[in-house]
């Protein structure tokens, strides 16, 4: 059985992690999707700095749910990530170091998570619920007026994810294809 290694967010880029490896990761993530995504591209357009340091950060697509009492969130499962890709490249080449979602990236969004030495984490798609059980605290930084889509500080501890596109240009998408279809 192939070893789960617990990362920390901030060792992402150095930890060189391949396609296939499962990981815990712990640390600080921002949550984003399509319309935060839109607003953080507009303000780089007009050279404003966006909500939160994109060096070495860690963006998780995801729309969480309201918090139960007791509770600091609600259900959190990831967002379909291949509707960021018109702006992941430029914010890997600002200094990103990972993103968290579901589904393939476009062959640009590869090319930059190589370029940069970055990393494309999947989580579960269908356990929110789950996943919010690794999540220890969340704060709105921005764009509240989305409700869901908010930019949010996450601190997680232990939240399980599995390597899809790496650093060396790997894609277990399209090599899971292939294995399945050579079989």
């Amino acid at each position: 059985m192939p070893e789960i290694r617990r990362i920390r967010t901030e060792e992402l880029k150095t930890a060189d992690l391949r396609i296939g490896d499962k990981i815990l990761l712990s640390g600080t993530v921002y949550t984003a999707r399509d319309a935060a995504h839109k607003r953080i591209a507009a303000m780089l357009d007009a050279g404003e700095e966006p909500p939160f340091p994109l060096e070495g950060a860690v963006i998780y697509y995801a729309g969480p749910t309201p918090a139960p009492p007791g509770k600091p969130i609600g259900s959190c499962g990831p967002t379909t990530s291949g509707r960021m890709d018109p702006y992941a490249p430029r914010l890997l080449d600002l200094g990103l170091a990972g993103m968290i979602g579901k589904g393939e990236r476009a062959k640009p969004v590869q090319d930059a998570i190589v370029r940069n030495g970055a990393v494309y984490l999947c989580a579960v798609g269908g356990a929110g619920a789950l996943a919010a059980r690794c999540i220890k605290s969340l704060e709105v930084i921005a764009f509240e007026d989305l409700g869901c889509e908010s930019v949010k500080r996450l601190e997680i501890e232990d939240f399980p994810l599995v390597v899809c596109n790496d650093a060396h240009g790997g894609d277990l998408f399209s090599q899971g294809r292939a294995e399945y279809c050579h079989v």
